[in-house]
């Protein structure tokens, strides 16, 4: 893991490695390095927040405050904060059971390493710099740089003080707690950084050469999952960003898009004005042969009707009885036909025919017959010199 952290006010970086000295950001060099870090993505980056402008705390909450910890959390611990809760800003992780580690920070100090960080997006994690030291039950470890001391006293505990500060600031600890079973202690003069601490802890001291890159090489950051960038500062994807590289390929993509809309409704209006016409036109071919009744399905009522008059499976239709009929009364001059009434449910004729005599018009019958029709006299009657009768014709059963 490689940490970014302000050192003395300037913001410096330490690539992975215990022999690594701090590359200052300021450089631009260094800057190169860290972006180039951050692109291969195969390093953990960390910002590690300056340990005296972060409260650590643990907090015990029931189950019902559990469901609601981050609307409730600003006004749970508004006691304990020195300064109006909507000015700080909150950060918790849960740690076993009904606990959750909790740090808060100023929100202007959150904005002013926003800006700091600007230039590092890629940076997506911040952790209060006492949670990267390691730390175990029964232990407590410091880390001292200088004038300057890192303590983690507990899972979620913590700060980062004056040299000549932690003195009093442990003793306030003890008297609220057990001492460790041992205190780690990472420096570079070993006289020095275990006289600072107060004499009952001295025995219990492990000094260890070393500074921050050697600390983190021990440490599993993991076991608290405490990240200050959430809720109000949580990383924004950059949208204004992908907006200016693809504005251009949106513009031709909607350009297209109004284009095809377009062009799908000329379609549409004209294929709708072809209908209108074909409809139309057959219409009118339907009027043309049967100009009365009632139009459904133009297409279908013409089939039924030539079906008709053609013949089915079922009768003979109108044309073949009439072809018969025709050979038969075409042998006999004199004879003529007055009318014709096809009924296509029976599949049947009658015709009112017109013979010299009733001689004739049973003659034209038997013809009828011989031709392999049935054909009955239905009524006959002299007119004059003439004979009119009605026969029935039919497809022979």
């Amino acid at each position: 893991m490689a940490i970014v952290r302000l050192v003395e006010g300037r913001l410096a970086w330490y690539p992975p490695g215990t022999n690594a000295e701090p590359q200052w950001l300021d450089d631009d060099h260094a800057r190169e390095h860290l972006h180039a870090t951050l692109a291969q993505r195969r390093i953990k980056v960390c910002f590690a927040a300056p340990g005296e402008d972060i409260l650590l705390l643990t907090l015990s909450v029931t189950p019902d405050e559990k469901k609601h910890i981050s609307k409730s959390l600003p006004f749970m611990l508004e006691e304990q904060a020195a300064a109006d809760v909507d000015t700080l800003h909150f950060a918790y992780s849960p740690l076993q059971q009904d606990e959750f580690g909790v740090a808060i920070a100023a929100r202007e100090k959150m904005e002013h390493w926003q800006l700091l960080l600007a230039d590092f997006p890629g940076i997506a994690r911040w952790l209060p710099e006492p949670l990267l030291l390691p730390w175990q039950p029964d232990e407590w470890c410091l880390l001292v740089e200088g004038d300057r001391v890192i303590v983690r006293v507990g899972q979620c505990k913590g700060f980062a003080a004056e040299k000549e500060l932690v003195d009093a600031l442990v003793r306030a600890i003890l008297s609220e707690s057990e001492p460790p079973a041992a205190v780690i202690v990472y420096g570079m003069d070993q006289e020095a950084d275990t006289n600072m601490l107060p004499v009952e802890l001295r025995d219990r001291v492990q000094w260890r050469r070393g500074d921050l890159n050697v600390a983190v090489l021990l440490s599993e950051t993991e076991d608290v999952n405490l990240n200050l960038l959430c809720a109000d500062f949580a990383p924004r994807l950059p949208l204004r960003l992908w907006w200016q590289q693809w504005r251009a390929v949106a513009a031709v993509l909607v350009a297209a898009f109004v284009v095809q809309l377009g062009t799908s409704y000329a379609e549409y209006r004209n294929l709708s004005a072809q209908n209108t016409a074909l409809r139309s036109a057959v219409q009118d071919s339907y009027r043309s042969v049967f100009p009365t009744g009632v139009v459904v399905d133009a297409e279908k009522q013409l089939r039924r009707q030539l079906d008709a008059l053609g013949g089915t499976g079922e009768g003979a239709g109108f044309i073949p009885l009439m072809e018969q009929v025709g050979a038969a009364i075409a042998g006999m001059p004199g004879t003529t036909i007055a009318s014709i009434n096809y009924n296509d449910k029976g599949g049947e004729i009658r015709l009112n025919i017109v013979a010299a005599d009733f001689e004739g018009v049973e003659k034209l019958r038997s013809r009828i017959n011989e031709a392999g029709l049935e054909a009955v006299t239905e009524s006959s009657n002299a007119k004059g010199d003439r004979v009119s009768a009605r026969l029935r014709v039919k497809e022979r059963s």
